[in-house]
């Protein structure tokens, strides 16, 4: 990998060193930040790259059908092949396939190049490279489909279940051949439960598509809870020879939805704890190796949701396998923009010719994942309060149930940005006064004003057309609709596909009070690059702007932060989602407590769960403390002081003001008058020293396999000690330092340097293998005894 340069611009001086990069890359994420280019994403600049890769193709592949996979390549990638272009995708989501075979040279070395770039073309950060896989596909002549196969289970009870397997036989040979497709279906443990063979005559140039209905006795049905899941495993023979195979997961599971019960699986009404999450992976930027799509969904579980809205792109197949594996159930979204521009080169200038053929990848990538219930046709887009705009909306949804109708389909409409036009003139003499003019800046500041806006007959009348023809409403930022909607039409299923984070407690004693309301999606689950300091608490004695100046690198509103690690708002979630009977404490940055903040509707307070201030005895202090029970009472080192009410009627919530102390602080749940669910935290003692922890001890040696490291500061009592930080620095032997870094949202460091600091008392090393055997990790620091880890990789 290398930054493009044009063949002129080689005239003048060679072109830069390749370096040798290991895929799924994101070239952009090893650029230098600045100041000079937008904080939409994180201040990282323009730039191009281009990819080769030189492969001997052997004279036996002359006879056989060859072609690439790129899972992802952002964006507005070129494919050559020996020199001679083979293919392009505007789109850096979708996946597509270049077919090789009329540019190789057999018996020769081959070189396939890509080129991307990256240039004002989104919202938030999205990186530039081949940051999804990157496969070569050979095959004989007559093959199963690229597309195929396609597994439905239409017909579910309690003692058997249908499998449907759909599988097209693609032959490009010169006569007509009779092939056998065969299909085993194994069982979670991997017994074989049925199977079936039959014929299929397939004329040279045609596509044939061979069809089984397998009886699957008393199936084990996939849900968030028991995501069991089978495999069918397709073979295409000819004359007892395995021509090609594919093995596929199948999760045998019903949906229904309707107004009454609202989203059913497998009979079950089911509330959608929901998160939006970007595309990347925090220290590893865009780069989506498998392991760490699997990590966010596995944290994001533990963190009390069970459903993700992919927001506003296509989901990495990696991350599916995970929502399939894991339980997470999924809203995957096609698009942020359609014919309109957000940003000066985003995809509108390609929407109107690729649209159909990057949803017929989106469908594609979707239809075998149980996981994906929920296709989403867009986000925010200003063209849904248009009636011609909401043609597009239907094309985009017939072609999607053309392809798949066996999921639903919702959009996420902003009321507010689907009449803004109506309401530029008033964003604009805000703007003149003082304000960006921004819709997000709109959004954030004015709360109310945006809940006129979406209750109003202007919102009502707009997007009637585009909502009707969706199978569930989704609405950014429009709970104040929720209500109205139940008797403005009745027969209107609604999903809270963008919500405040602080309004989950509102929001979700909507959804728990109405069935038609399906759940609420939070912005975000998971902090991510871009859209800088959107979540930040802006005090009165500060200039006040919608992003965050240089050097901030992260939106910071996030229930997880950049390294995974949970935040406040996080816990007060599970309690409000009933997940979490015990209480939780947060103490605000003593340096906010006294200022007063303008009210960001993505803020939290400025907290984190720590009585470890290097602050003077006596300093005033706030305490939160987050609980179901009707009254919390708060102790400081043993001495108790008061009660103070809590639950529902007060938003989960009680606040103290004490002076600082060190020692303790307990929080107790008090139900019935008797104290009951405790927590507590403790300043830290002394004697600071590294505890480094791994996520696994053995990896597999594969580069989509990752190990975390955890490195905190911990005292001899193993408190967390959050206000002394320092530089580490991170060697391994062994394997590759994938990244070290830390979840600081303002953050100057890079994290591929070896050393960072601690932010918080916590920092994270990610390795990634290289080959077989031990791997040594060493952690240090400066004044502290290193500490030594050791992996295997197998």
């Amino acid at each position: 990998m290398r930054p493009k340069t044009s063949i002129f611009a080689q005239l003048g001086r060679p072109a830069a060193a390749a370096e040798e990069v290991t895929l799924p890359h994101d070239a952009l994420f090893s650029e230098e930040r600045s100041a000079a280019n937008p904080g939409k994403t994180a201040y990282f600049p323009s730039a191009a790259y281009e990819y080769s890769k030189t492969f001997n193709v052997p004279e036996s592949y002359r006879t056989k059908r060859v072609a690439v996979e790129f899972q992802g390549a952002h964006r507005d990638a070129m494919v050559y092949v020996n020199d001679a272009f083979a293919g392009q995708r505007p789109f850096g989501y979708s996946a597509f396939t270049v077919p090789l075979d009329d540019h190789l040279r057999y018996g020769e070395e081959n070189t396939i190049t890509v080129e991307v770039r990256a240039h004002d073309d989104s919202r938030w950060y999205a990186g530039a490279g081949l940051y999804r896989e990157a496969t070569l596909i050979v095959t004989e002549l007559i093959r199963i489909g690229l597309d195929g196969p396609r597994i439905t289970t239409p017909d579910i009870d309690a003692d058997r279940a249908m499998v449907e397997i759909a599988v097209p036989v693609d032959h490009r040979g010169l006569s007509a051949e009779t092939v056998s497709v065969r299909t085993e279906l194994l069982d979670p443990a991997g017994l074989v439960v049925a199977g079936t063979s039959a014929p299929i005559t397939v004329r040279a140039g045609t596509t044939g598509v061979a069809r089984h209905r397998l009886l699957v006795p008393e199936p084990q049905l996939w849900n968030v809870d028991t995501p069991h899941l089978y495999s069918a495993v397709v073979r295409l023979e000819q004359d007892g020879t395995v021509l090609d195979e594919r093995r596929n997961s199948v999760g045998i599971r019903r949906l229904q939805l309707d107004p009454v019960y609202g989203l059913r699986i497998n009979g079950v009404s089911t509330k959608l704890r929901g998160a939006c999450i970007h595309h990347d992976n925090g220290l590893l930027g865009a780069a989506a190796v498998a392991r760490a799509e699997e990590r966010k969904i596995e944290l994001l579980k533990a963190a009390g949701f069970n459903a993700i809205r992919s927001s506003h792109n296509p989901a990495s197949s990696a991350l599916l396998d995970a929502c399939d594996r894991i339980g997470m159930l999924v809203m995957d979204e096609a698009f942020d923009i359609w014919t309109e521009s957000k940003s000066n080169f985003d995809y509108s200038l390609a929407f109107p010719e690729w649209w159909e053929r990057d949803i017929e990848a989106f469908v594609t990538k979707n239809r075998n994942h149980p996981s994906v219930i929920f296709y989403s046709i867009g986000n925010e887009i200003p063209e849904t309060g248009h009636p011609l705009g909401s043609e597009w909306g239907r094309r985009l949804a017939e072609k999607i149930r053309e392809l798949d109708d066996t999921r639903f389909i919702t959009n996420g409409v902003n009321g507010f940005v689907s009449t803004l036009k109506t309401l530029l003139p008033m964003m604009q003499q805000r703007g003149a006064s003082g304000g960006d003019g921004g819709v997000n800046d709109a959004m954030g500041n004015a709360g109310d004003m945006l809940n006129r806006v979406n209750t109003s007959t202007t919102v009502t009348e707009r997007t009637a057309e585009s909502f009707a023809l969706l199978d569930a409403a989704g609405m950014n930022y429009g709970d104040a609709r929720y209500e109205m909607d139940c008797e403005l039409f009745p027969d209107r299923v609604i999903i809270g596909t963008e919500t405040f984070p602080p309004h989950i407690d509102v929001n979700w004693a909507l959804v728990r009070k109405h069935a038609n309301v399906l759940g609420d999606f939070t912005w975000t689950g998971w902090d991510y690059l871009g859209e800088v300091g959107i979540g930040r608490n802006q005090f009165l004695d500060e200039p006040s702007a919608f992003e965050a100046p240089f050097p901030w690198l992260t939106a910071w509103c996030g229930d997880l932060d950049l390294t995974g690690y949970r935040r406040p708002a996080s816990y007060y979630r599970e309690i409000v989602f009933g997940l979490r009977t015990e209480p939780y404490i947060a103490v605000v940055d003593p340096a906010a407590v006294g200022r007063e903040a303008r009210p960001g509707q993505w803020a939290w307070s400025e907290s984190i769960a720590s009585w470890d201030w290097a602050v003077d005895p006596g300093t005033a202090m706030r305490v939160e403390v987050y609980s179901d029970a009707e009254e919390v009472e708060l102790l400081l080192n043993d001495r108790s002081l008061g009660t103070r009410p809590a639950g529902q009627d007060h938003r989960f919530r009680a606040v103290f003001d004490l002076p600082y102390e060190s020692g303790s602080i307990e929080a107790y749940a008090i139900r019935g008058g008797q104290r009951a669910e405790r927590f507590a935290l403790r300043s830290s003692v002394g004697g600071v020293r590294l505890a480094v922890t791994a996520d696994r001890d053995v990896i597999r040696d594969d580069a989509d396999d990752l190990a975390y490291l955890d490195i905190e500061l911990r005292d001899s009592a193993g408190t967390l000690v959050t206000d002394a930080d320092r530089t580490v620095t991170v060697t391994v032997d062994g394997a590759a330092l994938a990244a070290v870094g830390s979840a600081r949202p303002d953050n100057l460091e890079r994290f591929d340097q070896g050393a960072h600091s601690t932010y918080r008392g916590r920092a994270q090393a990610i390795i990634r293998p290289t080959g077989p055997g031990p791997v040594a990790v060493t952690v240090g620091a400066e004044g502290l005894e290193s500490r030594e880890l050791r992996l295997s990789v197998k």
